[in-house]
């Protein structure tokens, strides 16, 4: 905190670092030698412009909700999932989720049908 490198939270921290924080900020060292705007305050002005980070919402596959603990980590194969609508949420939402989708059509593991 005292050097600038670290923000007090007020929502979190009820001010606990603030005395630090108050100290880089006189001394323009850290985050505070420039012009910056805190995260909490930028994500509430912004969140109307977010957009999803996946490609569609988890827990959701093909149109209907669906009970779900996936994850991208670790990697999977076809031969370690079982239901293809999980197979087909880390095609739609994992970054090596186009290996299980060989021959290119969209839908992933096709074997397991």
């Amino acid at each position: 905190m005292e050097n600038g490198q670290a923000l007090d939270w007020p929502s979190y921290s009820q001010g606990a670092y603030a005395p630090q924080q108050a100290r880089a900020e006189a001394a323009k060292i850290g985050l505070w030698a420039g012009d910056f705007e805190a995260p909490w305050v930028w994500r509430v002005e912004h969140a109307e412009k977010a957009q999803p980070a996946i490609s569609q919402p988890l827990g959701i596959v093909g149109g209907r909700q669906v009970a779900q603990s996936y994850s991208c980590q670790p990697r999977r194969t076809c031969s370690k999932i079982s239901p293809r609508d999980e197979a087909q949420w880390y095609l739609g939402n994992c970054p090596w989720g186009g290996k299980l989708d060989r021959d290119g059509d969209g839908r992933a593991c096709e074997t397991l049908c």
